[in-house]
């Protein structure tokens, strides 16, 4: 049975710091791509991060970029993402995800977690 458990949300001031962790279970980590993405309340799903299974290639969305970094520990079938700087407009609740591919679509990710709430207070 597949499982994405994120952990590590929470309140936060504006210009602190988060490390959001994933575990995941029930498939081999180490050959999926695996994502971030955020969805805040009355807003589309959003796009954060990605890393390659390897995690030798990443990507951020333009509005987290020099902000966050996504990494993984594929001995620990974990990724992480620290989160520095953070704004208002960070918060959301943040899912983790995996998919075998490299996908722009969030809507086409094979597997997800529950998500963990972010809350950034100005």
């Amino acid at each position: 049975q597949v499982q994405l458990v994120e952990s590590g949300g929470g309140l936060v001031q504006a210009g602190g710091s988060l490390r959001l962790s994933c575990a995941a279970s029930g498939f081999t980590f180490s050959s999926y791509w695996m994502y971030w993405v955020r969805q805040a309340p009355g807003k589309e799903r959003e796009f954060v991060s990605a890393v390659s299974a390897s995690g030798g290639r990443v990507y951020y969305a333009d509005s987290v970029k020099g902000r966050f970094t996504i990494s993984r520990d594929n001995a620990k079938n974990a990724v992480y993402l620290q989160m520095n700087s953070l704004k208002s407009e960070d918060t959301a609740v943040y899912y983790c995800a995996a998919d075998r591919w490299y996908l722009s679509d969030t809507s086409r990710y094979d597997y997800w977690g529950q998500g963990t709430q972010v809350t950034v207070s100005s």
